[in-house]
């Protein structure tokens, strides 16, 4: 039971990060509704880079595993030793091998309704870290596409204590089976482990095949 520790407090994490949008809605411009939505990827006309994996970051997945969620159409391809930790129509877990400092791959979904502004929530996202950036709590912050999906991808900084949590987020909206939904992928370890284990966290964020 111990183990499985690390993995709630990550999924509450996470899913406390998406249900901000939420808090959006209110702000919405008069550009809403389901066009904007279908395109959540524009913000504001940002320039994204396409995710490309290093040698390293590739070879960290050398001889790994696909891994699909298939109520959410999500694959990614992970280390050969990763098992899953959890899964259902919100939620999909997987680890490294290893206790408290094993490497997490979470992702989440968050619904929202079709009128939802997706252009200004994502936008609030990138502004948020950026803030938190300047504040020393980020240390890297891009717009990044992955499978075609444009979002924005930012890095905790290592955190004080070593056996804290440091997180790499990549945030994005689409449209899937009727649904407007804001998508969390994060993958994270203690501060201590991230070395160790950021090639096969980037390799195996940047492997992700997104339906939208």
């Amino acid at each position: 039971m111990m183990k499985h520790i690390p993995i709630l407090l990550l999924i509450g994490f996470s899913l406390s990060l998406c249900n901000l949008a939420n808090k959006l809605h209110g702000k919405k411009s008069g550009s809403g509704g389901s066009d904007s939505s279908s395109s959540p990827s524009d913000a504001g006309g940002a320039v994204a880079e396409r995710a490309q994996p290093s040698a390293a970051q590739t070879a960290a997945l050398a001889g790994g595993q696909e891994i699909k969620w298939d109520q959410q159409g999500i694959s990614f391809t992970v280390p050969a030793k990763w098992v899953e930790s959890s899964s259902d129509s919100k939620t999909f877990a997987w680890r490294s091998p290893g206790g408290f400092e094993a490497a997490n791959l979470i992702v989440s979904v968050s619904l929202m309704d079709e009128s939802f502004p997706t252009d200004v929530s994502i936008k609030a996202f990138y502004d948020g870290a950026k803030s938190r950036a300047k504040n020393g709590e980020v240390d890297e912050l891009k717009w990044v596409e992955i499978d075609g999906l444009k979002g924005v991808q930012f890095r905790e900084s290592n955190p004080e204590k070593p056996d804290d949590f440091r997180r790499l987020h990549w945030m994005a909206y689409r449209k899937y089976a009727g649904q407007v939904q804001l998508l969390n992928l994060m993958l994270s370890t203690t501060g201590k482990g991230f070395t160790q284990h950021q090639d096969a966290m980037y390799g195996v964020l940047y492997s992700a095949k997104i339906i939208h």
